[in-house]
């Protein structure tokens, strides 16, 4: 049986949200602040995680960072806090999905369900990872797709190496220029606009339904995978 952790402060908001989970078929375990909440999560990992940004002790943000430093389990934002700022806060620190209150307790069980379904990425513990028929070698630095070796400049693969280390989170052009060009970038930010293009044209044969480079307009980009 899946598992569902809800990190919650507010116990009617945690008991209906549970009431419907473990209708839908899930073990469900409540924690009422961050702290707790990483203390139950390190004990026994669930499945998913529905996380509230607003905690006692330590906010939402700061457990989802904390979390994403030791693992992958997919993590849904529910909260009040919905302005696009937020949003972006934490879709960018690992978020699988945000939603918010006042929200309809059926749509909530509906995204986790969908959100479990997605086929995950996986890695082998030695810095590799699979995206479907696309492998990524962090530490070697090489990337191959349906077996064959991609041919990227360094710099390129920097970028690609930047956005799959994030998978389906948003790189903002100036984290990119930060991280991947550092003091040596003296231009503007249409450099990364040509890294990402020759990035497409280099992974063309990516099938589509395992993934791709997304620009996500006025905002960034991320290696978008199911």
């Amino acid at each position: 049986m899946k598992s569902i952790l809800i990190v919650e402060d507010e116990a009617a908001i945690a008991r209906v949200l549970g009431a419907y989970l473990k209708k839908a078929g899930f073990q469900v375990t409540h924690a009422a602040d961050g702290i707790a909440a990483l203390e139950v999560f390190e004990a026994s990992p669930p499945s998913l995680i529905l996380l509230d940004i607003m905690l006692p002790n330590m906010d939402g943000f700061e457990l989802l960072g904390q979390i994403r430093k030791i693992s992958s389990c997919p993590v849904i934002m529910l909260t009040a806090r919905d302005g696009i700022k937020d949003r972006l806060a934490g879709l960018d620190g690992g978020a699988d999905d945000y939603m918010s209150k006042p929200f309809i307790p059926e749509e909530v069980v509906a995204r986790v369900n969908a959100v479990l379904r997605r086929p995950s990425q996986w890695s082998d513990g030695s810095g590799k990872r699979h995206f479907g028929s696309l492998f990524v070698d962090f530490s070697a630095r090489s990337v191959f797709l349906n077996n064959a070796e991609v041919s990227l400049s360094p710099r390129d693969m920097s970028v690609l190496l930047f956005l799959a280390e994030r998978p389906n989170q948003i790189c903002t052009r100036d984290q990119l220029i930060e991280q991947v060009w550092e003091m040596d970038y003296e231009g503007s930010d249409r450099a990364v606009d040509l890294s990402i293009k020759r990035l497409r044209q280099a992974l063309s044969h990516w099938p589509a339904e395992e993934g791709e480079i997304r620009t996500l307009r006025g905002t960034g980009y991320q290696l978008w995978t199911v």
